[in-house]
């Protein structure tokens, strides 16, 4: 049947790689990928606290239906972060307290949910990574179809299976199994750059501001005498 199948996945982002990407802000990684990226402002962290990186584990399923999250749960190896694609339906929940305690317990790094949860509250207390776009009472249905191991999309944002899906208190970023290596990279020079000047700025030092005028003059802008 087209549309309801389970596929392997082939390749992951190592472990050791995706944890080096926990110090750094996702706000970093989005602007060294040309801000062109992003699942979206509605998928927000339902967790205490924490930042999530792992290799993705891809589910597609319609609105409501949470079968396939269940076997996904059983599939997918310590550190994967499992990636929901729900439909963005709100109507009823994928997931709860229950699955969400079986998933930390078997090791899964954290859960993506383009649709809804439930049991909040619970959810809330505890520091395993948990994004979603909604929460409803509503429980979910268990009758499929849906796919496991086959790229998804959530926003706009393309995620192959293995490709490193990161997340902290701004959202949640795809970050494309080729491109790790250099974003990391990329992200690590902007994040240091950055802290030392929020340092200069709050040890009182003086900082560049030169580039402002520059990029009015530029662009046009006049500037009448006051």
């Amino acid at each position: 049947m087209i549309g309801f199948a389970i596929y392997p996945i082939e390749r992951r982002v190592s472990l050791e790689t995706a944890k080096k990407f926990l110090e750094l802000p996702v706000a970093n990684l989005s602007d060294c990928m040309s801000r062109l990226t992003a699942g979206g402002p509605r998928l927000r962290p339902h967790h205490a606290d924490g930042a999530m990186a792992g290799p993705a584990f891809t589910v597609k399923t319609r609105p409501g239906d949470n079968l396939m999250v269940h076997k996904a749960m059983d599939l997918a190896l310590p550190g994967d972060i499992i990636v929901v694609d729900a439909g963005g339906d709100l109507t009823n929940s994928i997931m709860g307290e229950i699955m969400a305690s079986y998933a930390r317990m078997r090791g899964i790094g954290g859960i993506v949910i383009n649709g809804s949860i439930r049991d909040s509250g619970p959810i809330a207390a505890q520091n395993w990574p948990v994004f979603a776009a909604g929460v409803t009472h509503r429980g979910p249905l268990r009758s499929g179809p849906g796919e496991i191991g086959r790229a998804i999309a959530i926003d706009g944002m393309v995620i192959h299976p293995g490709d490193l899906i990161v997340g902290d208190e701004d959202g949640v970023l795809c970050v494309p199994y080729l491109e790790v290596d250099e974003v990391l990279r990329m992200a690590t020079e902007k994040h240091r750059d950055e802290t030392q000047i929020l340092d200069d700025i709050l040890n009182q030092r003086p900082t560049d501001r030169a580039w402002i005028d520059a990029s009015l003059e530029k662009l046009g802008c006049k500037v009448h005498p006051g």
